[in-house]
């Protein structure tokens, strides 16, 4: 398992993380989300030892990560870097043959891997000629044809098409499941949280939460309702204990202080007219991640 603990780092008097800590578990996908500038990039750099902290510790099953274990560890920058004369299968055989592998084994792993991305028709052609979401694809072989323990991707669905998304996310899903620990940033909401076992949103340089993702979502729905009736429901903003979140006629979502409030809300709903739905309410990641960074 991957741990960090207290991570901070600060440019000259900006501080860019602050005590940021979290963990990567292997067999599970864990999504790393937050707005541009919140600390995702640095936090990852930090990781791999691209960067140097400030303070904290990064361990990797309870000891200091070392450049030995960074080499069993796959990463995709935010910022692509393959060379754009190399034909594609040559450059994934070339990215293997860098991690030891035997030429004949790193052929078979690269084109094996390649056509599972859905890359195997494009294998004699220019990285150079491909389209910005196969040299994507590309970029994501790059990162897992050394078969790495710990999966760092930064951005992997950026440019893809809803099709290249699924493959993409049912190749990680299968690395999860053959056991590696994988951390991926995203600004795709919905495509995190369809995929990730586990979440942490950061933001400010801070994490702001992090769990399960399904134990998250249990957690700021306690309160939450939402009603769909045939009647105006503007009357929920003068009710005591109840907090509007989203309204529209007679559409509101709304928090209550208490079990009271929402049933004593639901008796005056039927009260008020046809009442269609009355039910808790569970929040998407989006709900989610600008309620824990207001």
């Amino acid at each position: 398992m991957l741990e960090l603990r207290g991570i901070t780092k600060a440019y000259g008097g900006r501080r860019a993380l602050d005590d940021v800590s979290f963990d990567v578990r292997p067999g599970r996908l864990t999504g790393f989300v937050g707005g541009n500038g919140a600390g995702k990039t640095t936090t990852m750099r930090i990781i791999l030892g691209v960067l140097a902290k400030d303070a904290g510790t990064v361990t990797l099953d309870g000891s200091p990560v070392t450049p030995a274990d960074r080499r069993r560890f796959g990463y995709m920058p935010e910022e692509r870097g393959l060379y754009p004369k190399m034909k594609v299968l040559e450059h994934i055989v070339y990215l293997a043959r860098l991690h030891g592998f035997s030429k004949a084994d790193a052929t078979a792993r690269a084109t094996a891997l390649l056509e599972e991305l859905g890359l195997g028709e494009r294998l004699g052609d220019n990285v150079e000629t491909l389209s910005l979401g196969n040299q994507q694809r590309a970029q994501i072989a790059a990162a897992l044809v050394h078969q790495p323990e710990v999966l760092i991707l930064d951005e992997p669905f950026s440019g893809l098409d809803p099709l290249a998304v699924d493959v993409v996310a049912g190749v990680l899903q299968q690395r999860a499941a053959d056991g590696a620990s994988v951390l991926f940033s995203s600004h795709q909401l919905d495509v995190v949280e369809r995929l990730c076992d586990d979440l942490v949103i950061i933001a400010g340089g801070r994490v702001r939460a992090a769990g399960a993702r399904d134990a998250l979502r249990a957690e700021h729905s306690a309160h939450r309702y939402e009603l769909v009736s045939a009647g105006d429901a503007g009357w929920l903003r003068d009710e005591p204990g109840v907090t509007v979140v989203d309204f529209d006629g007679g559409y509101a979502v709304f928090d209550v202080e208490s079990e009271d409030a929402a049933q004593r809300v639901l008796r005056r709903a039927v009260t008020q007219g046809d009442v269609a739905s009355f039910a808790p309410q569970h929040p998407t990641l989006a709900q989610i991640f600008k309620e824990v960074i207001q």
